[in-house]
């Protein structure tokens, strides 16, 4: 599940090497996201649990398939194009209609991934990041599996120093930062997945 470089997907930087005549620049400068994409995938392998975690994903990529509508082309107007992101968005609804929180984020993978994050944000980067999630315009997010996330809601990026650290996912997804929590997002049909509570640790109280 880990993304392939293309020439369409590699850094802006890249391309303009390439286009400037200095592929072999360009290759050794991406080449170490291929050594980490490669890594990846060998922890998955390695790991029960991330390695469950991928099928779990892999199974959810399967049913969004079957439910995909039509593409549409960029001359489409925009209310065509929303309306066909609500028609994929229904569809995954109706299809996963007894899904629940923990369905994807099982204990032992929620466990793996909380621990990830402990090691990434610890003192003044938590509280960096904390200060971000109360700031951000996420209020009113519904912390569920399987329902929309609001159109008018913010969708913080994650930081790509935890993507690392985190199971690699095929593009339809993304993992977000709501508050305390990790939600798994469909951006695409703009709809929750799955959602994993206690995400972002508490900062450490100083003993007086």
């Amino acid at each position: 599940m880990c993304v392939k470089y293309s020439l369409s997907n590699w850094p802006a930087y890249a391309r303009r090497l390439i286009r400037a005549g200095l592929l072999g620049i360009a290759l050794w400068l991406v080449s170490p996201m291929n050594t980490v994409c490669a890594g990846q995938e060998e922890a998955a392998a390695a790991d029960p649990a991330v390695a469950a975690f991928n099928e779990r994903v892999k199974q959810y990529i399967k049913l969004r398939k079957k439910t995909e509508v039509p593409k549409l082309s960029d001359k489409n107007k925009p209310e065509q194009i929303e309306a066909q992101m609500a028609s994929l968005q229904a569809s995954i609804i109706i299809a996963r209609a007894t899904a629940k929180a923990g369905d994807i984020f099982t204990p032992d993978i929620a466990s793996l991934i909380r621990r990830a994050i402990r090691q990434e944000f610890k003192g003044e980067r938590l509280r960096k990041l904390r200060e971000t999630l109360r700031e951000a315009q996420t209020k009113g997010v519904p912390l569920r599996a399987n329902v929309p996330y609001p159109e008018t809601k913010e969708l913080i990026e994650m930081p790509p120093t935890l993507l690392l650290k985190l199971p690699v996912l095929p593009k339809e997804l993304h993992y977000r930062f709501v508050g305390g929590y990790l939600l798994l997002v469909d951006k695409e049909a703009r709809l929750i997945v799955d959602v994993m509570p206690g995400a972002v640790p508490r900062p450490a109280i100083s003993a007086r």
